[in-house]
């Protein structure tokens, strides 16, 4: 067996190990399962949210980029670096101290009970479920991908094993081993990216003499406006690159869900920080080693694959074998989180809300793990037989889900006179703006990105049917009672624990004295 081989074999068992280890505290009951208990510290915190954002995108997506249009690619890196520590600093503590008060235990589930309806729900659910599923299916297609060429078994093999892996561990575990191996790959996708990273700079002769390189073949490669300056000027393409993994980051279901499931909600503060360092450390390395591959595989068929192709180029085989581990952990990082937050939204939001009011808890994690499996199969089916390229998914998808959802969580915190017709308007507005815009090609004619314009829709659509609509669909007391607890550093007062149980009543009252 190859070395490479016996890495990812080794990492493999690890992952689903984990799921084993925390299979039977995953099984109390549909918290535990879906929230861990809401016992996560700062740096599993910090860790999960960024490996779970992150995705095969960062080593096919960020890769492709690099080797199409050099340094245009950094747009999407500067709006990434920061996008972790804005997520947690805006929506962090709030959320963990809301989602606790209102007994929310999906990120869904906290947009209904945030905005009393349930077509807040109905119309929440299909949208995220829709987006969470094209997202997952690129990081199915990229696993598959990276094992098919480490492996050199047939791509509808390397898929099988990629996924049959990620649902194994899912399955089992639940959120705890989402959080767990999330911290594990994370680790491990650093420590793999600053590898190929020294690698790829040795290889070229230096940052400046890979830069002279690059110039060479195409000075324009060395702008921030694209190939051929194809972006020159164009600042609402540039806009929305920043925004997508940066503002956008507060509007993804499987990535915000980490702020309810921390220990308190202080935690925040240092994930924030280990989160910023973290990124400082990883992102722009994808970019970079992407571009520079132009100087060491200039013949490279597919460019989603410019990553994986300078690894076995300039690394010896032990290395390749530590950096395909962290491009499957990037991968599995959030395809696990993907299909855990899909199969959250299909059982506990659409089935248990809508189909069968009277499921106890271990029916619903049973139900949950079917979906899982169920996911798997239709999207192994569609990836197997006609994949289409990670990047243009990841995109859209991440498009359409901070469109339809970013105004909704921040004003959720943030703005006591946002309501349920403001939510709901905004959520289809988003929604619809960003969709139609992309299937349009609209971004081509107007210089608009489809994120700017979704965003800027669904933010007026929640200012607009809020205001207008203050008399008719007021804010719950209760939950006007919760937001102004929110905004407080203290306890919250048991008095005000509408849905959860004792034993996070009694957490809450001890957190109060860090936070």
């Amino acid at each position: 067996m190859k070395i490479e081989l016996v890495f990812l074999v080794v990492y493999f068992l690890a992952m689903a190990g984990i799921g084993v280890w925390v299979m039977r505290r995953s099984s109390a009951g549909a918290e535990e399962y879906l929230l861990g208990g809401r016992s996560l510290g700062p740096g599993v915190t910090a860790l999960r949210l960024q490996s779970s954002s992150m995705s095969g995108y960062m080593f096919m997506g960020a890769g492709s980029l690099g080797y199409s249009q050099g340094y245009f690619g950094m747009w999407y890196a500067l709006g990434d670096l920061g996008g972790g520590v804005l997520n947690l600093s805006v929506l962090g503590r709030r959320m963990r101290k809301l989602s606790q008060i209102l007994g929310s235990i999906t990120s869904i589930e906290y947009l209904e009970h945030r905005y009393p309806s349930k077509w807040t729900r109905a119309i929440a659910a299909p949208i995220a479920l829709f987006c969470i599923f094209f997202y997952v299916l690129a990081q199915f297609i990229a696993g598959g991908r990276g094992l098919e060429m480490v492996s050199g078994v047939s791509y509808p093999v390397a898929l099988a094993v990629a996924i049959g892996v990620i649902v194994l561990y899912t399955f089992l575990g639940g959120y705890l081993a989402v959080a767990y191996t999330d911290f594990v790959q994370a680790i491990i996708m650093l420590i793999g990216m600053m590898w190929i990273l020294i690698g790829t700079l040795n290889a070229v002769g230096g940052f400046t003499a890979g830069n002279k390189g690059i110039g060479e073949i195409d000075p324009t490669m060395l702008t921030m406006w694209g190939k051929g300056l194809a972006f020159e000027g164009q600042w609402g393409i540039i806009l929305g690159a920043l925004l997508i993994f940066s503002i956008g980051y507060m509007g993804w279901p499987h990535v915000v869900v980490s702020h309810m499931a921390m220990k308190r909600p202080s935690v925040a503060r240092r994930a924030g920080a280990y989160s910023l360092l973290f990124n400082l450390a990883f992102i722009p390395g994808p970019y970079l080693v992407g571009m520079f591959a132009l100087l060491l595989v200039p013949t490279l068929a597919n460019k989603e694959m410019a990553v994986f192709a300078v690894a076995e180029a300039v690394l010896p085989s032990f290395a390749v074998g530590i950096v395909m581990a962290a491009i499957m952990a990037a991968i599995m990082s959030t395809a696990d989180a993907l299909l855990l937050q899909a199969g959250t939204i299909a059982s506990q939001d659409l089935y248990a809300r809508f189909v069968n009011r009277k499921m106890n808890d271990g029916q619903m994690v049973w139900v949950s793990r079917i979906i899982v499996l169920l996911l798997a199969v239709i999207g192994y089916v569609i990836a197997a037989f006609d994949p289409p390229a990670v990047a243009e998914i990841v995109i859209f998808s991440t498009t359409v889900l901070g469109s339809a959802f970013v105004p909704a969580y921040i004003c959720a915190v943030w703005w006591k006179k946002a309501n349920t017709v403001g939510a709901i308007s905004s959520m289809l507005a988003g929604t619809v703006t960003a969709v139609g815009w992309e299937i349009a090609g609209m971004a081509a004619d107007t210089g608009l990105d489809p994120m700017v314009v979704g965003i800027v829709c669904s933010t007026v659509a929640m200012m607009v049917g809020s205001l207008a609509t203050q008399t008719s669909s007021p804010v719950p007391e209760a939950i006007a009672r919760a937001l102004d607890e929110t905004a407080k550093l203290g306890p919250i007062p048991t008095s005000l624990m509408l849905g959860q149980d004792q034993t996070l009543a009694a957490q809450a009252e001890i957190a109060g004295r860090s936070q």
